[in-house]
């Protein structure tokens, strides 16, 4: 059966794995072109250019060597792994470029970071 539990889930800057993860996201989108012409019925489509961006929550740790690579602005290769790193899991990567960076803290909760992600290059599904 092809389900996870979330909490299954990793992401890697390069090689290493950011720790401390409370969520992240990535989404791919595919652009269109419209082709229809004077006289058909409906209207029909191309895909065109695709892009990816993305998200991670994280509780914030400063000695953390991925955490630390996700500056604005810096270029990564990030892998997003669903299902784990297990032996033939299946994961996303591609170049992104970090275009932020938010920390934040309450009197009552842990220091946290959302990092958000844009990418540079094709997303492309890899097998571990």
């Amino acid at each position: 059966m092809g389900i996870h539990k979330g909490s299954e889930g990793t992401v890697h800057v390069g090689t290493d794995a950011v720790a401390e993860i409370r969520s992240y996201s990535v989404e791919e989108t595919a652009d269109t072109l419209e082709t229809t012409s004077m006289g058909d019925a409906a209207r029909t489509h191309l895909a065109s250019l695709t892009s990816f961006s993305g998200s991670l929550d994280v509780f914030w740790d400063e000695v953390d060597t991925a955490q630390i690579a996700l500056q604005a602005g810096s270029e990564v290769t990030l892998k997003f792994y669903p299902e784990g790193t297990a032996t033939s899991a299946k994961y996303y990567t591609g170049t992104a470029i970090v275009t932020g960076v938010s920390i934040s803290a309450s009197f009552d909760g842990m220091v946290e970071a959302s990092i958000s992600v844009q990418g540079k290059s094709a997303l492309t599904l890899a097998t571990a």
